[in-house]
């Protein structure tokens, strides 16, 4: 009996599988007594988007690794691939993919967007303001200090006093028209004078008692010293000439006024500063004009004051013409240099102001309108240069003296100074004591 079925013989050279018998490996070939099933057909079914489970549960039982859940034979493979992995990775061990984006080969959900993180949020913006804040102030800086005119060299005094506590600043106000227009000029009543001169001089000594403000009157009697020649270098000896303060200035510029002053008082002077009519009146307008109390009314043809008593505010114009005023004044150059220092208060006190500092549409024209014609020595710094301003702010905040030198008469038109008051005077901001002597 023939056991293989179909036509075939029972010869073993063959049969299906020859195995070793044959050195020739025999091909695949089909074999007609077993029949496959047919496979039914059936239309695909399109592919679903997977519902996305709560963030805190993982994969539900729909997606296990037999396929989808809405298959009638889960058991069953119909060999349709639609190209979408779900739960596929490394995620573990039951094929459920622990990632939370698509497209990854994690197999991950597409999961709602993670609330912000304002806590680092503020952190960046507060690093930005401050990065914004640091560069504006670095670049102001230097845009200031590249304005300030540094012309006046302090090592070309001779023979200085020697240095005490605090600071000691020499502030100058002179009538330089430099900058002015005609019209300016005329408006301001400046008059065209070439050159220029001291209109106003004090000292303001900044010490941890509180700043004191000293002015000296121009037509104070002093003696010109010894001293080096600003540009020719060379040394004129003292012949113990005796003439107005101002002269001084007039005869050989700012060195020969500190020289002046420091061989007069015997008071070391750090700092030199100096402003023209210009300038002065360009730092009014730009704040927006100065409040004053006038006491009493009074009127100047030369100078254009016009005030009336009471509150007011000047703008540059009049408040030049009220620093200016002296033959309008009862006690003259006196009540001048008392009206001079209350002005400078009050101008410090309202520029020195977060109004002011904070505000750039009113600190930059501020400190460019003052800047373009402050002088001041080769050692000034801006730090110095504030120092001295939030000083003068202090005089009328009730934390300092303001006070003429104490003057004992007269010589001709000349004031002369009381040689023992200004001695004792010296020593207290020397030793950087609280004033106790009386000025006029």
């Amino acid at each position: 009996m023939n056991d293989w079925p179909d036509r075939r013989t029972g010869d073993r050279s063959e049969r299906y599988g020859r195995g070793s018998a044959n050195p020739q490996p025999e091909s695949a070939r089909a074999m007609p007594h077993i029949q496959r099933r047919p496979t039914p057909q059936r239309p695909p079914t399109p592919p679903q988007r997977p519902q996305v489970p709560p963030q805190s549960q993982g994969y539900d039982d729909r997606y296990q690794d037999s396929g989808y859940a809405n298959s009638p034979d889960p058991g069953y493979d119909s060999g349709y691939n639609t190209g979408q992995v779900y739960g596929s990775g490394g995620g573990g061990s039951d094929g459920r993919g622990g990632g939370g984006r698509r497209g990854g080969g994690d197999g991950g959900y597409v999961q709602g967007r993670p609330a912000p993180d304002w806590r680092r949020r503020i952190k960046l913006g507060a690093l930005t303001l401050v990065v914004v804040v640091l560069a504006v102030s670095i670049s102001t800086y230097f845009w200031a200090d590249s304005k300030l005119k540094r012309e006046v060299d302090l090592s070309k005094v001779i023979e200085r006093p020697e240095s005490g506590d605090g600071t000691n600043y020499l502030i100058v106000g002179s009538d330089s028209r430099e900058g002015m227009s005609a019209e300016e000029k005329k408006r301001l009543r400046t008059g065209s004078a070439e050159g220029k001169r001291t209109d106003s001089m004090m000292i303001l000594h900044d010490g941890s008692n509180g700043p004191t403000l000293i002015s000296l009157p121009r037509d104070s009697n002093v003696e010109i010293p010894s001293f080096v020649g600003s540009e020719s270098g060379k040394k004129f000896q003292g012949t113990g000439r005796q003439v107005k303060l101002n002269a001084a200035y007039a005869e050989d510029g700012p060195e020969l006024l500190v020289r002046t002053v420091e061989f007069n008082t015997g008071l070391h002077i750090d700092h030199y500063v100096e402003i023209g009519f210009g300038g002065f009146a360009k730092i009014v307008d730009a704040i927006g004009g100065v409040e004053l109390d006038i006491p009493k009314a009074f009127k100047d043809k030369k100078s254009g004051a016009d005030f009336q008593a009471g509150k007011q505010t000047l703008n540059g114009e009049q408040s030049l013409a009220f620093v200016r005023t002296r033959y309008a004044l009862p006690g003259s150059d006196l009540d001048r240099t008392k009206n001079q220092q209350k002005f400078l208060a009050a101008l410090a006190s309202q520029t020195a102001t977060p109004g002011t500092i904070i505000n750039p549409f009113k600190l930059y024209p501020t400190m460019g309108a003052g800047l373009d014609t402050l002088v001041v020595d080769k050692d000034m710094s801006l730090w110095a240069l504030g120092n001295m301003f939030f000083a003068m702010k202090g005089v009328t905040g009730g934390e300092g003296t303001s006070m003429n030198i104490p003057i004992s008469g007269t010589v001709g038109s000349n004031l002369v100074w009381d040689k023992a008051k200004v001695k004792q005077l010296v020593e207290q901001l020397n030793n950087d004591e609280k004033v106790t002597v009386k000025g006029n």
